[in-house]
């Protein structure tokens, strides 16, 4: 079946999803076959198939440098061989044992008879409050261990880099890196990293040679964006650096 004039642009060049698929790492695809209902993506890493619904397929961009984007109308994942819409659960709390029997209505005792408490109710009532016991000692154990968390964020005024810096741009803004790393890609873009352990980020860029790679973003030690760019295409570089894996 011939490609619409709409996908036309998929099926001759490398695409990436935004936002990207949950439970698929690698975010670069390629266009494989196409219906009046949905379209079959094959990620250029790993080989793997997947239909994606036309109703979910969004806008995509007119310039592919980087790289071409198409948006998704709604954040998907992948789980049972299919994509389907990310819902974000909410877990409700337990509620307290002993306020689950208060809220249960009682009998009205009989006028003239005194009512006396069996064994199973005296049970009943000592299970209750060690559950209930538990339940505190658990919430107190998880504040005291828990840890706090920071974060560290880089703003695009602090580093000075914009997507139009490449890699003798930077030198001459914060100097030589402490490594420098290459890594070949399936497709035609490449990735370039250099790391500033004075600023502990890593610097990414990309592009499809080492002369012509331009700066995409920063991420931290412990592999997090803490800097996107705006790239050339008017798309912002974060999902393409959450896709990428450590190198």
């Amino acid at each position: 079946m011939a490609v619409p004039p709409l996908l036309e642009p998929l099926s001759r060049r490398p695409f990436s999803f935004y936002p990207p698929i949950l439970n698929i790492d690698h975010n670069e695809w390629l266009l494989r076959r196409e219906t009046w209902s949905e379209i079959l993506v094959v990620n250029s890493k790993t080989g793997q198939e997947v239909w994606v619904p036309r109703r979910y397929l969004g806008e995509i961009s007119s310039v592919d440098e980087p790289v071409m984007i198409v948006g998704l109308t709604k954040e998907l994942e992948y789980k049972a061989g299919s994509v389907w819409p990310h819902e974000r659960r909410v877990i409700e709390m337990p509620r307290a044992v002993q306020e689950s029997r208060r809220a249960a209505p009682e009998a009205a005792p009989v006028v003239g008879m005194r009512r006396e408490e069996g064994p199973e109710r005296r049970v009943s009532r000592l299970i209750g409050g060690v559950l209930l016991l538990v339940l505190v000692c658990c919430v107190l154990l998880v504040v005291a261990t828990r840890r706090p968390v920071s974060y560290r964020t880089i703003e695009q005024f602090t580093l000075g880099l914009t997507s139009q810096d490449d890699y003798y741009s930077i030198v001459r803004k914060l100097g030589p890196p402490a490594e420098d790393r290459w890594r070949e890609g399936t497709g035609e873009l490449q990735y370039r990293l250099l790391y500033y352990p004075r600023q502990a980020v890593f610097l990414i860029l990309m592009g499809t040679d080492r002369d012509n790679a331009h700066y995409i973003g920063a991420m931290d030690r412990n592999w997090r964006v803490v800097h996107a760019v705006e790239l050339p295409n008017g798309a912002n570089s974060r999902a393409v650096l959450r896709s990428l894996r450590r190198f």
